[in-house]
């Protein structure tokens, strides 16, 4: 459970705009008001905060994310200065929950992963935005993303990112497809890394208490215009 204050100190910097192709790539809902109701029904309006590593934490911070994930973070998906975004999602005015989306690096380009999360950071939901391949309609369905409900950071510390060994409750899930082993493997690495980021940055987050987002909550819209 995160701790009592933290949801306060949470929406503290401002939204991020898309980078360019040629910096570090970030990770953004690709239509924010639709998706945050699509993704978090009942939510009533959410807010946008933006932390990177280099901001927050520094080295230190890029050390402690690699020992948990067992991996090296390299590449433009995964320098120190990529910017990750998080949704604050509330009813009315309590925040109930959170969207973080991380890219991470495909057998045919970028995996765009997105966890809907509890207050606990239990995933809620598994979101694909993008992949690309033939199979990718298979990693998109519901009955492999609904696979991964209710899973936390704990579970996740089963999977070995290094030699793909699992146990657990993960080990029941496998590739959606024949094929798509590889594609599979990076998803876990993902989500992986997904609450790894989310898990150090809720923890730091204190510290930014007196960056307070001002700006008004937004309101998801329904697809038809409805609210």
């Amino acid at each position: 459970m995160i701790r009592p204050g933290l949801a306060l100190a949470v929406p503290c910097l401002t939204a991020l705009a898309c980078t360019p192709a040629w910096a570090s790539v970030g990770c953004d809902l690709n239509y924010p008001d639709r998706d945050v109701a699509r993704l978090f029904p009942g939510s009533t309006g959410f807010k946008t905060v933006e932390v990177d590593i280099q901001k927050l934490g520094g080295d230190p911070l890029l050390a402690r994310v690699e020992s948990r994930m067992r991996d090296k973070l390299h590449g433009l998906y995964e320098s120190i200065d990529v910017p990750y975004t998080i949704y604050v999602i509330y009813r009315n005015k309590d925040i109930i929950g959170y969207i973080h989306g991380v890219n991470q690096k495909g057998r045919f380009g970028g995996i765009q992963i997105f966890l809907v999360l509890s207050l606990e950071l239990r995933i809620k939901t598994l979101y694909i935005q993008k992949m690309s391949g033939t199979y990718a309609g298979s990693f998109r369905q519901a009955d492999f993303e609904g696979q991964f409900t209710g899973l936390t950071l704990v579970d996740f510390d089963r999977y070995d990112v290094a030699t793909g060994q699992v146990t657990g409750k993960l080990a029941g899930i496998k590739t959606p497809e024949p094929g798509a082993e590889f594609d599979f493997s990076r998803t876990l690495r993902g989500i992986k890394k997904n609450l790894i980021l989310v898990t150090e940055f809720f923890t730091i987050s204190p510290d930014l208490a007196t960056k307070l987002l001002t700006s008004p909550i937004k309101k998801p819209s329904l697809p038809g215009g409805g609210q």
